[in-house]
């Protein structure tokens, strides 16, 4: 039987035993109340009885005192407390109210009558007072007559008193004995009640309910506490101990998947924030080279159990190269074509072995074994510009492994927008730093790379030349020809420029005409063949226009050398005079700086 039924009849029970106690108890209430109401009636009656008697008395005191004194006070007095008085129906009606029955009544009703009597004999004592016969006033209110009438208002008072108290007594008494009989039978039922209490205590709650829930207790402290380890007792019994027990156990499966997803959200926390770090570093990136120490850095913490590879897209060579890896990775080549990558060829996220089905291996990967491999493209703007490469542990649970691939993503995102970033970065300062016609350096990037070469020229000891070169007759071309005949001269010599020295970035254009070379490490000898070699190459020119040979091309060049012809911060306006000579003597020559005082070159 469920402890909700036996709690069901034990409680209908009760709750008749209750309402019978309760009810009993009401019962001697109200006769305790009828004998109170009983006793507060006699008072109520003592009170009017006894005010009555004091009036009768009070007119014959004042009627008598006039007929002795001649008092006219007396009078006053006498006529006030007779105006005072009710008349006998009003006197009788209030006390019928107060509950006087008729018998009562007819006692106290011939009282009133006797003592209206009085009254007229003391009015008639006042006025033969007042007309000078003081012996017939004295007569009256002091004769035998008057007495006996005085002494049979008194007796009729006691006997209504006296009938007043016997019908109280009378009342008291079966008041007393009811309230006693009722309260008896209200203990009684109080009894009953309190051991079936006693009862349904015992055998509910210690035997089916404390045991089991004291067990249970135990077990919702070590819960309450998050030591979901504890157990519940098994308690197959269908009643609601049974149904709490099997509540505590979807509240403890129910606490074990909380406390999972509460590591599972600060695993994530961990992960965005170590994502969100790792962003504002590839933000403050100057260079290809710091966001890749930043990847190698960051990306093992972020996927601790999956080796990779970083590649960057090398746009000369059309190559994903390697910039980086962590954990070692066993597959993959260093170096491959895009087209090797169906990750880049799709655009998107490819896995050649997943868990419902199984993709085609990219052509990269080397042939070590059943690796399941993870390829997300970096792109920017439609654009592959490189590839994160993972390879899978060997058991990883599926949800934590598709949580590892969301970071994986949100990683790619944010290093492939950190690389389009610096390319874009680079592009703006190529374009900046370089001179829109000939593809050579500008003059902002001359004066940053000759500050440069001069300091390091200094501080190594190591020779440093710089060669001046100017177009001759450069107005020429534009005069005969047009402005897009003398561009079409400065391409040509800016290309020779740029193939004559192997390194790149030395070659300017300084504007107009005009052109310069750094040679770092040239000393005179090596630069003077160089500088003729250059001459030489611009004297073969064959410039065409819409058609049209535009005839020689010739330039001049000035050339100084550092330590030969001075100062390295002075090198350039050496070379600039041993230009201005050159053009003086003639043009389309070579014209070394002159050295005086074997120390300085002299513009």
């Amino acid at each position: 039987m469920r402890l909700s039924t036996i709690t069901n009849w034990a409680y209908g029970a009760t709750v008749l035993l209750t309402l019978a106690s309760g009810t009993t108890m009401l019962l001697a209430s109200g006769a305790e109340e009828q004998e109170r109401a009983a006793v507060a009636q006699r008072a109520t009656f003592d009170q009017l009885t006894a005010t009555l008697e004091e009036d009768v008395y009070r007119l014959t005191e004042q009627a008598r005192g006039f007929a002795i004194t001649r008092d006219p006070t007396h009078v006053v007095a006498y006529n006030r407390e007779r105006a005072a008085l009710r008349s006998v129906e009003d006197r009788i009606t209030h006390l019928k109210d107060a509950g006087a029955d008729e018998s009562e009544l007819a006692a106290l009703r011939q009282a009133l009558h006797w003592a209206d009597t009085l009254t007229e004999d003391q009015e008639r004592a006042i006025r033969a007072a007042q007309a000078g016969d003081d012996s017939t006033a004295r007569t009256i209110l002091f004769g035998d007559e008057y007495g006996r009438e005085l002494d049979r208002v008194a007796a009729q008072v006691a006997k209504f008193q006296y009938m007043l108290d016997q019908r109280t007594d009378n009342a008291v008494r079966s008041a007393t004995d009811s309230a006693r009989q009722w309260r008896r039978m209200s203990e009684i039922t109080l009894g009953i009640t309190a051991l079936l209490f006693l009862f349904v205590l015992y055998f509910v709650l210690k035997q089916r309910i404390l045991r089991p829930v004291v067990r249970l207790s135990d077990v919702v402290t070590r819960l309450a506490a998050q030591d979901f380890a504890a157990e519940p007792p098994n308690f197959p019994q269908v009643d609601e101990i049974g149904d709490m027990a099997q509540a505590i156990r979807i509240f403890r499966e129910n606490g074990l998947e909380r406390q999972r997803l509460e590591q599972e959200r600060d695993v994530d926390r961990t992960m965005r924030d170590l994502l969100s770090r790792m962003t504002q570093r590839l933000q403050g990136c100057d260079s290809t080279q710091d966001l890749v120490d930043v990847v190698r850095r960051f990306t093992p913490e972020i996927a601790p159990d999956f080796p990779g590879r970083l590649y960057i897209h090398d746009l000369r060579r059309n190559m994903m190269v390697e910039a980086c890896a962590w954990l070692t990775p066993h597959q993959s080549r260093t170096e491959f074509l895009p087209s090797a990558c169906w990750a880049l060829r799709r655009g998107q996220t490819h896995k050649p072995v997943g868990r419902e089905m199984v993709d085609i291996a990219c052509e990269h990967l080397d042939d070590g074994g059943p690796i399941s491999t993870i390829c997300i493209p970096l792109a920017a703007q439609g654009e592959s510009i490189g590839l994160l490469y993972f390879e899978q542990p060997g058991a990883v649970a599926s949800d934590a492994l598709d949580r590892t691939e969301k970071y994986l993503e949100m990683l790619a995102e944010n290093i492939g927008l950190a690389l389009a970033n610096l390319r874009l970065r680079d592009a703006l300062r190529e374009m900046a730093m370089a001179d829109a016609l000939t593809g050579l350096a500008n003059r902002r990037r001359f004066d940053a790379a000759l500050e440069q070469q001069v300091e390091e020229a200094e501080r190594l000891k190591t020779p440093f030349s710089c060669l001046m070169i100017d177009i001759d007759h450069f107005k020429r071309f534009n005069d005969s020809y047009g402005h897009d005949a003398g561009d079409a001269v400065l391409r040509a010599v800016g290309a020779v420029l740029r193939e004559s020295l192997r390194e790149q970035g030395f070659a300017f254009r300084l504007g107009g005409e005009e052109f310069v070379l750094l040679m770092p490490g040239f000393a005179i000898d090596q630069a003077i063949e160089r500088a003729e070699q250059v001459r030489e190459r611009i004297r073969t020119l064959k410039v065409e226009h819409r058609g049209q040979e535009l005839g020689p091309v010739t330039a001049s060049f000035g050339l100084a050398v550092f330590p030969d012809h001075g100062p390295a911060d002075t090198i350039m306006r050496t070379a600039d005079a041993a230009l201005l000579r050159a053009k003086t003597e003639g043009r389309d020559r070579v014209v070394i700086a002159t050295v005086r005082d074997g120390a300085s070159a002299l513009a």
